[in-house]
């Protein structure tokens, strides 16, 4: 292979690409803004925007899930985080903040929010934080990891839960466990559920092929990376060149259509989309939705007050991912304005889907499935 490239005598690695290598091109035709449609559908479930709230406890709320699906985003609640082990959740989470804000100590906050998800699962808080976003009116997400699956998803589906997304930093068709009675086997596990599941993350063409194989509705291409708050890399030695995995999995993704006849599988890219041009470069390789993370921890609304961490950060003995303040308690933007503006940032953090659709209609697209044959260039 041409991308292969001699690590010493005998080794061999691939090159890979992040979004940060890559421009998108213009093609000869360009068309108005306001005949773009940023629109994607996953099942039964249409969204106005591509965009998914990363499952973190800094940033999602019921409330900020309920905001985010009146602004046609899907807010995903972690299903194992504070709203299910705590009934006080705004002031264990001001806790929280204020260990990060005042500790001198870097690993104080993290050792706190350890200390803070060891309180057990109450299936009976997880039931009233779900029943309260379906009582709004808008699409109910909860995240749930593979080891917990089995033992959450029976009461998501009894208390109303629309889309599952059963989430990990790196995730296969089957989670084993050394003692464990039965291993997680997503094809067996999604055959039995009459709602779509999201699963992820995958890193490369084969692993998104075989989740794709499970019956999952989409696949997560990527673990979230985050500079300053993600952990992975430093931690497991784990990385995921977001450009070139969100190739490889659309690349996966067409495979599957020509495998099965014609069934769609929508791969969601999460890791490094920290402005609009990210998410406009996550879209051009093949993306169908972006997760977002400290863009939208930096919301009036969200519940970190503008400290952002990953869920994997709460892991008990091998947590990857630290707290980051993305934001000052004063002057945070809302949700609205960071989705939909208005805007007087030129950066690319606030109307993320407005630069989104100028971006596709400076390309010449109408519709997000048009926009990911935009092409590309390498910069690096």
């Amino acid at each position: 292979m041409r991308d292969l490239v001699d690590l010493g005598m005998g080794r061999t690695a691939r090159q890979t690409f992040e979004l940060d290598d890559i421009s998108i091109v213009p093609s000869r035709r360009t068309r108005s803004s306001k005949d773009v449609s940023t629109a994607w559908q996953i099942d039964a479930y249409r969204f106005e925007a591509p965009i998914l709230s990363h499952p973190t406890d800094a940033l999602v709320s019921p409330a900020v899930a309920i905001e985010l699906g009146r602004l046609g985003a899907l807010g995903v609640i972690n299903g194992e985080g504070l709203w299910a082990r705590h009934r006080d959740v705004e002031d264990t989470i001001a806790e929280l903040v204020d260990v990060a804000a005042t500790d001198p100590d870097p690993q104080a906050a993290v050792r706190r929010l350890q200390q803070l998800h060891a309180a057990p699962l109450d299936p009976d808080l997880l039931g009233a934080a779900v029943a309260t976003i379906r009582e709004a009116g808008v699409t109910t997400a909860v995240r749930v990891s593979p080891q917990h699956a089995p033992e959450l998803t029976p009461a998501l589906v009894a208390g109303g839960v629309e889309v599952l997304v059963v989430h990990g930093t790196i995730i296969s068709a089957e989670h084993v466990a050394q003692g464990a009675e039965h291993p997680l086997n997503l094809k067996t596990f999604i055959a039995e559920l009459d709602i779509p599941v999201i699963a992820g993350g995958v890193h490369d063409h084969r692993t998104a092929l075989h989740l794709m194989r499970t019956g999952a509705a989409g696949v997560i291409v990527g673990y979230g990376s985050t500079a300053g708050a993600t952990t992975t890399g430093e931690v497991l030695g784990i990385g995921v060149p977001m450009a070139t995995a969100i190739a490889d999995a659309a690349a996966a993704r067409r495979d599957y259509l020509d495998e099965t006849g014609g069934r769609y599988v929508h791969v969601i890219a999460d890791g490094d989309i920290h402005n609009s041009g990210d998410l406009a470069k996550a879209i051009a390789c093949g993306a169908d939705a972006a997760v977002l993370g400290t863009p939208l921890a930096a919301a009036a609304q969200a519940p970190g007050q503008g400290w952002y961490w990953p869920s994997a950060a709460a892991h008990p003995d091998t947590p990857r991912g630290a707290m980051l303040q993305v934001a000052t308690p004063e002057g945070r933007p809302t949700l609205e304005e960071i989705l939909t503006g208005p805007s007087a940032d030129p950066f690319g953090e606030l109307n993320l889907v407005g630069a989104l659709r100028r971006s596709m209609a400076k390309a010449g697209y109408s519709d997000l499935k048009e926009f990911q044959k935009v092409g590309l260039t390498i910069h690096r």
